[in-house]
């Protein structure tokens, strides 16, 4: 593989190998990578086993899934969709204090992970 770059002055280029990062406690108690953590934005890829789920629980951000592999239930507020194999699921930040009931949750199924 070739992977081209245009370096702008200052600025460097950092390849991380995703399979040496570590895991990470977290409240869902599920296999959990950050990849990547800045001021700005953050990535962590997250591996649920089947029967497992996050917890529900409130965001002030925009949050996003990728599913990689497996297929699973999202219950975004008051919407609940099945997802699999590459989809992206798009859940907005909280617009008001009077949104604070909507919750995020994701929870596996069959004998895939997502």
């Amino acid at each position: 593989m070739v992977i081209f770059f245009r370096k702008v002055a200052g600025d460097c280029v950092k390849i991380t190998r995703v399979y040496e990062i570590g895991g990470f406690q977290n409240p869902h108690a599920v296999e959990a990578k950050r990849l990547y953590d800045t001021d700005n934005a953050e990535a962590i890829h997250m591996a649920l086993k089947p029967g497992q789920s996050l917890k529900k629980h409130i965001t002030p951000v925009d949050v996003f899934f990728y599913v990689l592999e497996g297929k699973g239930i999202v219950e975004i507020g008051d919407e609940k969709q099945e997802v699999e194999k590459d989809m992206l699921i798009e859940s907005p930040k909280l617009a008001s204090s009077a949104s604070q009931h909507w919750t995020r949750h994701l929870q596996v199924s069959s004998s895939e992970s997502a």
